[in-house]
């Protein structure tokens, strides 16, 4: 395949002040390994997994109450054993007093959907937390209890959420919009002791009062010592005012918090990560792969039920100043979030890649309506970002920008193929491989690919894997979960390409691929082809054909194609070109049965494209089997899948 264009590069002078360069001349100067570059300190970290992995922790500073006796003491995966012996604390980390992390520094900038902005120094930020910490202490919270959140994202979850961590208890969480099954599945799993709720939230321009949904949650919750509200967090808060702050030291593995996959079908799975693996990863992917540190202004729009918002809150592992943001990207218009990012003078903004879409297809021009001179960097997730969706990024935000596309999972809190500082940005592509993830393509044989797309597998083991599945006592479900395929490695279940370069595109999930006539193809090239006419807003692509094929020849199954289109656009004006596009781009048996019209795709509450429940429902399932409604976002827009199937 051509190489495609270059959209930024790296300065050298720039580089030559980044936190990688000086991990590189410290490892040169402490342990005699010099490494040139990017790629030959991303091979020595997937070859020598204790010697990076314990760079990282000195380097890093990490905070060894007891400290490990060896950094991995057995590399079999599932059953990892890392940093044996070692006792830390997450929150130990992010409060401890440092490098941009003096009582004085800024730990938070709060925004909320229309009302007043807040900030919230290190020192105030350890105050409050030492105040919540004894508060929950009051209410019977310990080591290893579970404190469940149904909470915005607000300075009061934040203080929570440490405050839990701190204690050696286990945190959950799951934002206010949720429905009160998905969120009961979550919550219920775990009998919680404390249950903290808001009484409703702010979105769209709109208030939205959730009182009866806590009332009933707490019926189901029996294990509960208590449930605080709003007026009775600020009580606590006050009563337990002047505590002292501590942390209690735990195992490395000891559980921090319970994260869900989407739960689309059945019950959400209890994803356990532990301090010590959650505290490395975050401390290499902040200072190595982003750069951050004292003085940057990190964002990212999250929820609290969305990975990305563990992510954003460890930046103040780094003395970094988070930024957090409670309501709606596009109220009152999509140029909130731009102009949120020039008042705060971001310096990294992450997003989501329907969001970077909304804005291209909106029309919105970032660099030329606010001041972005402040941001370096704009970090991408939650779907693959379009090469039309890179070049908005340069042309309307800035070409100073680094494109930071990047793809993960909740699985272990990480991004395994990202950007790092001193890595090109090529259109359409994510950078490179994180480091210590030893990331491969494989064919359905094991056999590596390069230049090929493939199954995305991990094949050594990352400190923030699952310790466990909640409720998965002899490790079955996880085992399934990802080593089934090839076992003792990490199957994750997206398709990719490793080019010659190092660098990776992400094609959809693997279970959702187009198989027409042997012709197998990710769901994300489709809709950079069906997306890239500026009529279509959104779309999904379901082959209803055997998954297992190798033919569709009289398997009754069809390619179809659902499209969500801009107010005053009709199908019959853009199909033509659609099939064009499709057959020239892509192939010609890539070019749908039929193109459907809808008013919106189905989508997980984490903003997830719903492509194999849909199918499930279209083949025939029924479709309380197919899809648990409380796991969507918008559980209306199953309707006219539901009637197709009906037809």
């Amino acid at each position: 395949m051509s190489e495609p264009p270059i959209l930024w590069r790296p300065d050298p002078d720039v580089v030559a002040r980044s936190r990688i360069a000086a991990f590189r001349a410290w490892l040169a100067s402490h342990r005699g390994i010099d490494l040139a570059d990017y790629h030959a300190l991303w091979s020595w970290s997937v070859t020598d997994l204790e010697g990076f992995w314990g760079a990282v922790a000195e380097f890093a500073g990490a905070r060894f109450h007891s400290p490990p006796r060896t950094v991995l003491s057995n590399a079999d995966m599932p059953g990892t054993k890392w940093f044996p012996g070692a006792t830390l604390n997450y929150a130990e980390h992010a409060l401890a007093p440092g490098p941009g992390k003096e009582d004085g520094d800024l730990a938070v900038i709060y925004r909320q959907e229309g009302r007043a902005r807040q900030e919230c120094t290190f020192g105030a930020l350890r105050q409050y937390v030492a105040a919540a910490r004894s508060a929950l202490a009051s209410l019977g919270v310990g080591r290893g209890d579970r404190v469940v959140a149904l909470a915005p994202n607000t300075l009061d979850t934040l203080v929570a959420f440490l405050a839990t961590a701190s204690l050696g208890a286990i945190w959950s969480s799951c934002s206010p919009d949720f429905g009160p099954r998905a969120i009961a599945d979550r919550f219920t799993q775990l009998a919680p002791a404390v249950f903290l709720a808001a009484d409703g939230y702010v979105y769209g321009g709109k208030h939205f009062d959730i009182r009866s949904t806590v009332d009933a949650l707490e019926r189901q919750m029996p294990s509960l010592q208590g449930t605080v509200r709003p007026a009775d967090w600020e009580r606590l808060l006050t009563e337990h005012a002047g505590a002292e702050l501590a942390f209690e030291a735990v195992e490395f593995d000891h559980p921090l918090w319970v994260l869900y996959s989407s739960g689309t079908t059945g019950l959400p799975k209890g994803i356990v990560q532990g301090h010590g693996g959650i505290v490395v990863e975050y401390l290499k992917a902040l200072l190595l792969q982003a750069d951050l540190g004292p003085g940057d202004r990190f964002f990212w729009f999250t929820t609290t039920g969305w990975m990305m918002w563990n992510h954003l809150i460890s930046g103040l592992l780094v003395g970094t100043t988070i930024v957090l943001y409670d309501g709606s990207p596009g109220y009152p218009d999509l140029g909130a979030l731009w102009r949120l990012a020039q008042d705060e003078r971001v310096t990294y903004f992450g997003t989501s890649a329907p969001f970077v879409q909304a804005c291209r297809k909106a029309g919105v021009r970032p660099g030329a309506e606010c001041d972005l001179t402040m941001m370096r960097a704009l970090g991408s997730t939650g779907a693959p970002l379009s090469p039309e969706g890179f070049r908005w990024i340069t042309a309307e935000v800035g070409p100073h920008v680094q494109i930071c596309s990047v793809s993960g999972g909740t699985d272990l809190c990480a991004a395994f193929v990202c950007a790092a500082p001193d890595v090109p940005v090529w259109e359409g592509e994510i950078s490179c491989r994180a480091l210590g993830a030893a990331v491969v393509a494989l064919d359905e044989s094991g056999r590596e690919l390069i230049d090929e797309v493939g199954e995305l597998v991990i094949t050594k083991p990352m400190p923030s894997m699952p310790v466990y599945f909640w409720n998965d006592p002899d490790g079955t479900r996880l085992r399934e979960a990802y080593f089934d395929m090839y076992p003792g490695l990490w199957r994750h279940g997206d398709w990719i390409r490793i080019t010659p370069r190092g660098s990776c595109v992400i094609y959809g999930r693997s279970d959702a691929t187009l198989n027409r006539g042997g012709v197998r193809m990710g769901t994300a090239e489709f809709y950079t082809v069906v997306e890239g006419l500026d009529e279509v807003l959104d779309s999904l692509v379901v082959d209803t054909s055997g998954a297992d094929r190798d033919t569709d020849e009289g398997d009754g199954g069809e390619l179809l194609c659902f499209l969500v289109l801009v107010p005053g656009a009709a199908l019959s004006d853009i199909e033509a070109q659609l099939r064009a596009a499709l057959r020239e781009n892509l192939s010609p048996r890539h070019v749908p049965n039929r193109f459907i019209v809808i008013d919106e795709v189905p989508r997980t509450l984490n903003g997830k494209k719903c492509e194999v429940p849909v199918k499930k429902i279209l083949t025939g399932m029924d479709p309380s089997r197919a899809v648990s409604t409380d796991a969507l976002r918008n559980p209306d827009s199953l309707h006219p899948f539901v009637a197709l199937r009906a037809t």
